[in-house]
């Protein structure tokens, strides 16, 4: 078992921003959370993070609600990658990484050898091992996102949630970075705005409309031009071409204006 949402809904401000949504990621895969602004991607993510909690329905970890989880323990499963972080504090590209590791250690103790490992094997599949020492205040956005991926990998978890990864990377390593979270042994729940790279690394998607959930299944079966148009509001064409046979969106134009030519 791994994480579950039942039937959560969350509200702010008066507006509700989550109604009553399912969401159940297959162990070991990597599930796309997909909609646009405002559907209510982020605070799902949240509330699996246990950042949030439900003003009614129920998380659960390995079947256990999980505000009765205790928050190290929780940290220690799941990892989370937020859309921006930021820090006044002057930290090296080491030390980000080596935060990943507070979770799995007792206060004041020295970092093991374990803890090493963890960090030099999350640098090296994050490809930051020769930028240990640059410091962070000088990364673009794009090397910070590489950075904080890191430093979740380096916590080991065993359920992994990114918003929004792929922000401020160029096209080279958006792709490398989903193949890495494709290729993890974890489960992973990652929200996109891009639908054809969820079409290429994501083994089942979930659609979010204003709060809740309008499609789940496998690539083919989500993303149609009836949900693109309906979700959306573009019209599209769906294909098959894509890697491996995977659907391919190409969009045509907003449902009000004509074709965009190309």
């Amino acid at each position: 078992m791994t994480l579950s949402a039942e039937r959560v809904s969350r509200a702010a401000g008066g507006r509700l921003i989550l109604d009553g949504v399912d969401l159940s990621p297959r162990p070991g895969a990597m599930t796309g959370l997909l909609g646009p602004n405002g559907s209510g991607k982020s605070t799902l993510l949240r509330l699996l993070a246990g950042v949030l909690a439900p003003a009614s329905g129920v998380v659960t970890l390995d079947g256990r609600p999980l505000d009765r989880i205790g928050r190290r323990d929780v940290a220690r499963r799941i990892a989370v990658v937020e859309q921006q972080a930021d820090t006044q504090v002057e930290l090296t590209v080491l030390d980000v990484v080596r935060l990943g590791r507070i979770p799995h250690r007792r206060a004041w103790a020295p970092a093991s050898a374990v803890d090493e490992e963890a960090v030099a094997e999350a640098m090296a599949r994050t490809g930051l091992t020769g930028q240990a020492d640059r410091l962070w205040h000088t990364l673009s956005g794009g090397e910070r996102q590489r950075v904080q991926i890191a430093r979740a990998l380096a916590q080991r978890p065993r359920e992994l949630l990114l918003d929004e990864p792929t922000n401020h990377l160029d096209i080279q390593h958006q792709l490398d970075v989903l193949a890495l979270v494709a290729a993890l042994p974890t489960t992973s729940v990652v929200a996109l705005h891009d639908l054809n790279l969820a079409a290429m690394y994501c083994d089942h998607l979930v659609v979010l409309s204003e709060g809740r959930v309008v499609a789940s299944g496998g690539p083919a079966e989500v993303l149609t031009a009836d949900l693109v148009a309906e979700v959306y509001g573009v019209r599209a064409e769906v294909t098959g071409t894509g890697p491996g046979g995977r659907p391919h969106v190409r969009f045509l134009g907003t449902l009000t204006s004509g074709p965009t030519g190309g």
